[in-house]
């Protein structure tokens, strides 16, 4: 069942009538997956991609090369480069990606630990890139960084139509 956070992104993309896309990492394929058991699901979502794996970030994605090796496959560059792919792949109101790292074994560091994610957002109004680092098992940080992203969105549109009026 989907997060009150979700379901309230959902409807806020279906009262605008714009639909979202994803390119996911570290959340395989899970947001994606939250936001098709919500009531609004048939009018929001157009789709996703999981990439998880480096080989289809480079080969479906694009991402080239050299920015997963300058910077790693869980990183604010590659995430930003996914969620312009995403965006052109779809061509959705609203292109999400996430990468990040929600167990031990990928490109953790001191200053990188486990639990960090990469989130870049593309709306009509605004590129929102962020990351945070989320504590609990692998399900719980993926759950908490589907969350955090909707409640992103919600409060770009939310914000953004408060400055138009």
């Amino acid at each position: 069942m989907p997060s009150e956070s979700i379901i309230k992104c959902a409807k806020i993309l279906a009262d605008k009538k714009w639909n979202i896309a994803f390119a996911e990492s570290a959340t395989a394929g899970r947001m994606c997956a939250e936001f098709s058991l919500t009531s609004e699901s048939g009018k929001i979502l157009r789709g996703g991609i999981n990439c998880y794996e480096v080989f289809v970030k480079e080969q479906i994605m694009n991402v080239p090369h050299k920015l997963i090796e300058q910077f790693t496959p869980e990183s604010e560059q590659v995430t930003q480069k996914l969620a312009e792919s995403c965006a052109k792949f779809f061509n959705a109101k609203i292109s999400v990606a996430i990468t990040g790292l929600t167990a031990p074994g990928g490109s953790e560091t001191s200053e990188k630990p486990v639990g960090t994610i990469f989130i870049y957002i593309i709306t009509p109004s605004a590129k929102i890139n962020h990351h945070e680092v989320f504590k609990g098992t692998p399900e719980e940080i993926v759950l908490q960084a589907a969350d955090k992203a909707a409640g992103l969105i919600a409060d770009s549109i939310n914000s953004n139509s408060f400055q138009m009026v």
